[in-house]
């Protein structure tokens, strides 16, 4: 008992550390789940959240029955997963160049510059993104006059929207993984590029038999880390950017969300689309981890 008080006396001041993260948690994380009720209700604001009427499941039926359901599932998905690939493709490429530069106050200035668009917002993102793709007055249109082409309104067509997401998103967060697969590169044994010239191999040789197996279990990990976001194609990034020209390819679940419940005051479907959403992730967060401990040895605890 004396060493239980010793210990708890001791390791007070560190709960009293953790108390106000708890505390946030607990009100901005756990307390908002009642909420999820909403999507059994036929919920009136006025009536508040246990006045008003429990309808079972006619929130989901009315949801699945809508025909825009679908498409916006499938734009979610498409959009997502094309994020997930080239999220990956594009910092390990960019990696593995910056890996060969000699100079380092080249290559460090490098990384500065790709990796500060990924602290900005996409309020701010998306106002540049505008500015450079505008048909009026935009960069890209005015290079397009030069070439002699015709401008495009790529924000206001359907079947450039879901590209120019993909594009802007790596864009923004290229730098990031790009510093991940770098620091991978770094645990890469050098004696293993020292016996890969001793048989005769060059640069691409070493980066095929060396570098790439030498920084696979980090892309197996973070490629199936990136599952669990599959139904998460970035709200912030699409909100700021579409419009109601390119719903048909652009919307996703998020917005849809958003506007099922503030532009049309459906609160009890809005919460269906996001708990049904919320489910899926799940089940897809616990299949990732699943599969990162089996082929990445990563464990959460």
């Amino acid at each position: 008992m004396l060493w239980f008080r010793k210990r708890w006396k001791a390791e007070l001041p560190f709960h009293m550390m953790a108390l106000p993260s708890v505390v946030f948690v607990l009100v901005f994380c756990y307390g908002p789940m009642a909420g999820v009720s909403i999507a059994f209700q036929q919920f009136v604001p006025t009536s508040g959240l246990f006045g008003s009427e429990w309808i079972g499941l006619d929130n989901f039926q009315y949801l699945f029955s809508m025909p825009d359901t679908k498409r916006v599932i499938f734009n979610t998905v498409y959009i997502a997963v094309m994020k997930m690939i080239a999220g990956l493709v594009m910092p390990i490429f960019i990696a593995l160049l910056l890996n060969e530069i000699g100079k380092k106050a080249f290559k460090r200035t490098v990384q500065t510059v790709i990796y500060m668009p990924h602290f900005l917002s996409w309020v701010i993102l998306g106002g540049i993104v505008i500015d450079v793709l505008s048909p009026n007055y935009g960069l890209v249109g005015d290079l397009m006059d030069w070439f002699g082409l015709p401008r495009v309104f790529f924000l206001g067509n359907e079947n450039w929207f879901p590209y120019i997401l993909v594009s802007t998103d790596v864009w923004k967060e290229f730098g990031f993984g790009t510093i991940v697969f770098l620091a991978a590169l770094t645990g890469i044994n050098p004696a293993l590029y020292e016996s890969a010239v001793i048989d005769g191999a060059g640069r691409w040789k070493q980066t095929l038999y060396v570098t790439l197996p030498g920084i696979l279990p980090i892309v197996v990990l973070m490629g199936t880390l990136s599952l669990g976001n599959v139904l998460n194609a970035g709200f912030d990034q699409v909100f700021n950017l579409y419009n109601p020209t390119v719903y048909s390819t652009g919307d996703i679940l998020d917005t849809y969300v958003y506007r099922m419940g503030f532009e049309n005051l459906q609160f009890g479907v809005a919460t269906a689309v996001g708990l049904f959403k919320s489910a899926v992730s799940f089940v897809l967060i616990s299949v990732s981890y699943l599969l990162a401990y089996r082929f990445a040895n990563y464990r959460i605890f």
